[in-house]
């Protein structure tokens, strides 16, 4: 009898609408993810309930607003068309689910569902290609304490992180060669900040990230670093592209405070522009789907900046949305996987 076979696919969430009650909701859940904000209970209950969701989620709610269409959340609806392709793929006794880290659909429904289903085995996928804590290892986690609960546990298999992944870096190759990057002038790698004590914490040794060559190679030290593995994604990705080491800029986005991973990459595009570049490239390969982070804080603030500062043109690369070689990448994860 053949075995069956659950995949679940989780990214990391989306309000159910871009009303000011329903970011708030979000943030709320999101944000009091100790895995998050890896603060004391305490200080993390005053800042985020107290500070950061009563204040941000109004202004939160308006640039929602600038990425919601006619199908809702781009990074929903992009991950529903992303588990429907990968489902083609897949053989009859492979099931492919989608579920969300915060809100809807939450993982605790999609997860219940697969436990009724009966399955051999189930492949946990989160859809973030670098390892952090606050997003594959808060996924993970989840996970494993929605399945303790239950009284049969299958066999379960977690993928903890593919950016090395061969498929992975094709397609963001692919997804380059649709520009000519000889006509810009430089090239920005953006991807999501974190924390430094965040990826500090990362190692056991007692020195910082900083002390561990995270820029420059992958070590047996470093390889859950998400500093060092978003700099070793952009070593794949320039020597595939051909781009000379003095046309690209690592940086990260999306921070909280200065206490956060440098350089960050809305300076690197005012920089850019001071500098007299006219026209930028801009890499998102933390992010498989366009989401808030991509459509508008790139795609609109940053080029915002830009304009702002001299600068003429700035494009922002797609993610890989619903690309045929993510697709294939995905297939190729789980294929290796599943239990036969």
């Amino acid at each position: 009898m053949q075995k069956k076979v659950g995949v679940l696919l989780v990214n990391l969430g989306t309000p159910d609408n871009p009303g000011v009650s329903a970011v708030r909701k979000y943030l709320f859940q999101f944000l009091n993810d100790p895995r998050v904000i890896d603060l004391p209970w305490l200080a993390r209950a005053i800042l985020v309930n107290l500070i950061i969701v009563p204040f941000r989620s109004f202004s939160s709610s308006k640039i929602y607003k600038m990425l919601w269409d006619d199908r809702g959340s781009s990074l929903l609806y992009l991950g529903e068309d992303l588990r429907d392709e990968l489902q083609k793929k897949m053989p009859d006794h492979i099931d492919v689910h989608l579920a969300m880290r915060y809100q809807s659909p939450s993982m605790e429904s999609v997860l219940e569902k697969m436990r009724i289903k009966n399955y051999d085995q189930i492949i946990i996928l989160p859809l973030y290609p670098q390892y952090a804590s606050s997003t594959t290892g808060s996924t993970l986690e989840r996970a494993m304490k929605i399945m303790k609960k239950w009284y049969v546990i299958p066999e379960v298999s977690m993928v903890s992180q593919y950016w090395d992944h061969p498929g992975f870096i094709d397609a963001f190759v692919e997804r380059g060669k649709q520009y000519n990057i000889d006509d810009y002038d430089h090239v920005i790698f953006s991807y999501h900040g974190l924390p430094v004590r965040q990826v500090d914490k990362v190692y056991d040794d007692g020195l910082p990230c900083d002390e561990h060559d995270c820029e420059t190679k992958i070590t047996e030290l470093n390889k859950f670093c998400y500093k060092a593995t978003c700099y070793a994604t952009t070593r794949a990705l320039v020597s595939r592209l051909n781009i000379p080491e003095s046309k690209y800029t690592v940086a990260f986005q999306s921070r909280l405070d200065k206490n956060w991973l440098e350089p960050f990459s809305d300076k690197i595009v005012e920089e850019q522009a001071k500098k007299g570049a006219k026209k930028l490239l801009v890499f998102s390969p933390a992010f498989t789907a366009d989401c808030l982070e991509t459509t508008v804080e790139i795609g609109d603030e940053y080029v915002e900046i830009f304009e702002e500062n001299g600068g003429e043109k700035l494009d922002l690369v797609p993610s890989l949305n619903v690309h045929p070689k993510w697709v294939e990448t995905l297939e190729d994860i789980i294929m290796k996987r599943a239990v036969v």
